[in-house]
């Protein structure tokens, strides 16, 4: 059964980062924190992009992306599963990737807005610690 996706994507319209790579890094997320498992399903191209409101080909680049990379699968019927062996994101060095981009932009913000480090290390550890 897939997951839905206003649980699953959410886009950033006024971004500079493009949609369709939105999209690759949340799925990218998701599998290397377990959140998606292998075999899992993902919802439909046109179920995305209804619910998003995108373009169907933006949501179709992104999962083409995923399986030329191996992280997704196509089966014919069942749509893009997680793949059983993902060659991607599995490692602890992968999900540092996929996290870095995330903290360089909440560093540039907190330059931006003059804060110390010191300041922003506590916030940040903070929010680690809560629970979600």
């Amino acid at each position: 059964m897939p997951i839905h996706p206003p649980q699953l994507f959410s886009i950033t319209p006024g971004s500079t980062e493009p949609i369709y790579r939105q999209l690759v890094e949340q799925v990218r997320r998701l599998v290397a924190g377990g959140q998606m498992a292998p075999g899992d399903e993902l919802p439909s191209v046109r179920e995305v992009a209804q619910t998003l409101a995108v373009n169907p080909m933006t949501v179709s680049k992104a999962y083409c992306l995923l399986e030329a990379e191996g992280l997704l699968v196509r089966r014919r019927g069942l749509g893009m599963l997680v793949a059983e062996r993902p060659r991607a994101a599995q490692g602890r060095a992968e999900r540092i990737a996929l996290l870095r981009p995330t903290l360089e932009r909440a560093a540039r913000e907190a330059r931006e807005l003059e804060l110390d480090s010191d300041t922003v290390l506590s916030l940040f550890t903070h929010i680690l610690k809560e629970e979600s």
